[in-house]
């Protein structure tokens, strides 16, 4: 949003204070009729969160930024959680926001990461803060689940890319350790649905983070029986099941009572984020492929149909839920977070991740290539020593400085993008033409461009905050503002601003794509 809009806000706020019948879009007036429907949406990352304002006036979309925080993984006793309480609190001190500068909220939405989860006691209450996907329990857990299950049985049930930390296989973890909070569940809530139920007293399953667990049969859009048998559970300890734009309930008594607002709908957007992104992006037709490029790079397409057979099984491609009973066919692949954590590491890195990447374009191209996607990048003790310990197990230089490691982890994701891309081609229903790529990666122009040269084939870049205009889009549809997601995706298109990249140096990227491929043998 401009300046000018963000002034103009707290000029606005000020001017309530003086005049309660002041008419705004985003404030309260004292009639019941207000000129634009207000959104706001909760959009939790895997680093940081932050909730986002936002309506739609004259077929655009107007939005702001409210509030930002991080959001830090804690360990303890050889276990990594997620704060569940401190992202509630941060959604309650923006609500305290709202009301403190009168702005009139239609809904709120909320989306996060995928797959973990909280439980819930039989009395109603939290029992614990969750893991985290990146906690060691689930290690060596789909061997052992596959005894019980075979892994292609497993696919065939669900379609679903296998990752050892999936909501499935931290079930199983947890049940094999005997965990306290799984033995007292009465409920098991993902976290959209978890922040959802502490805010209204409703317990939700949605569709699309649902669909992230590796339990959801994508034919019956519900949780394979045969799956929770093998974690022992049943289908009734999820919440009842909602989609996209659905309604979940009202704020409580007592978060009313906390915040100073009334009833508010909380609304079921595409709890997932990744799903809530690719419904921000600005397509006119299927011939596509969508990659969210942030701390987790996911490539794919949007289909009708969920693609589940033995190329998709081989490949480890995932189908996962999207809007309007679509299915989003993907894969993911380590993304930022290579680089996030060397940058955790560096001492001598310019503090602006702008100038590291600039500077990166400094070191001798292709000299040092990883597969970002090697189990060893997961979450290792050093991310430095990893990266240099893969090129020198690889006979490959090893990559020394900053600059260096940087160059190699940018490259080496663009082949991984191609190596990917090349897989889709031969799996998808249609013609691919153009990549779309969303995220804060389309920061990072270096990386576009070595992407379209990589893929030979245009890249269209934005929105860079996909995730919070799909979370806002999902919500002005639930609230009848917008219409189908042709529709929604209309209104983006003419709210942005996109980039293109075209391939150029094509010819050196065919050269490294060989040493690439050579390297995973």
């Amino acid at each position: 949003m401009s300046l000018y809009v963000q002034v103009r806000f707290k000029i606005i706020t000020l001017y309530v204070k003086q005049n309660k019948s002041f008419d705004n879009k985003y404030m309260r007036t004292n009639t019941k009729e207000t000129t634009n429907a207000c959104f706001l949406a909760v959009d939790l990352g895997a680093t940081s969160g932050r909730t986002i304002l936002g309506s739609v006036e004259n077929g655009q979309l107007i939005q702001r930024e409210l509030t930002r925080f991080p959001n830090r993984i804690t360990q303890l006793g050889g276990h990594f959680y997620w704060d569940i309480y401190a992202l509630y609190a941060e959604i309650i001190r923006a609500l305290r926001q709202v009301a403190e500068q009168g702005i009139e909220i239609q809904s709120i939405g909320i989306d996060t990461w995928g797959v973990d989860f909280v439980c819930v006691g039989k009395d109603g209450n939290i029992l614990r803060n969750p893991y985290s996907y990146r906690d060691p329990h689930t290690e060596g857990i789909m061997e052992e689940f596959f005894k019980v299950v075979p892994k292609e049985e497993v696919y065939h049930r669900t379609g679903i890319q296998f990752m050892n930390f999936n909501t499935l296989f931290q079930l199983a973890a947890m049940r094999k350790h005997q965990d306290s909070a799984l033995e007292a569940a009465g409920k098991i809530l993902f976290i959209p649905d978890a922040l959802g139920y502490m805010l209204t007293g409703e317990a939700v399953c949605e569709y699309t983070i649902l669909s992230t667990s590796q339990m959801l049969d994508p034919r019956t859009k519900r949780i394979d029986p045969v799956l929770m048998q093998a974690v022992g559970l049943t289908e009734d300890q999820f919440g009842r099941y909602v989609n996209p734009s659905d309604q979940i309930g009202t704020l409580s008594p007592e978060v009313q009572k906390m915040t100073g607002l009334g009833p508010v709908p909380v609304v079921a957007v595409a709890g997932h984020d990744t799903g809530a992104a690719v419904a921000a992006v600005p397509a006119q037709d299927e011939r596509y492929a969508y990659l969210s490029c942030g701390t987790w790079s996911l490539l794919g397409i949007e289909t009708k149909d969920a693609i589940i057979n033995k190329e998709s099984y081989d490949y480890n491609f995932t189908n996962e839920g999207g809007i309007e009973g679509t299915t989003r066919f993907l894969k993911n692949i380590c993304g930022m977070w290579l680089l996030e954590r060397c940058r955790q590491e560096w001492t001598d890195a310019p503090a602006d991740v702008n100038e590291i990447n600039s500077q990166a374009m400094e070191a001798t191209p292709f000299r040092s290539l990883i597969n970002p996607d090697d189990p060893r990048f997961a979450n290792p003790e050093s991310m430095v020593d990893a990266i240099q310990d893969f090129c020198r197990e690889t006979n490959q230089p090893v990559p020394e400085d900053y600059r260096q490691i940087a160059r190699c982890i940018f490259e080496s994701l663009a082949l991984r993008y191609r190596q990917v891309l090349d897989y889709l081609k031969q799996l998808a229903p249609f013609s691919i033409e153009k990549l779309h790529v969303i995220g804060g990666g389309t920061y990072n122009s270096y990386l576009m461009q070595m992407t379209a040269d990589s893929i030979d084939m245009p890249v269209i870049t934005g929105p860079v905050e996909g995730t919070a205009i799909g979370n806002i889009m999902l919500q002005a549809k639930a609230a009848g503002v917008v219409g189908d997601m042709f529709d929604m995706r209309r209104i983006i298109a003419n709210s942005i601003e996109t980039r293109t990249y075209k391939p150029v140096h094509t010819e050196e990227w065919d050269q490294a794509y060989e040493t690439f491929l050579n390297i995973q043998k």
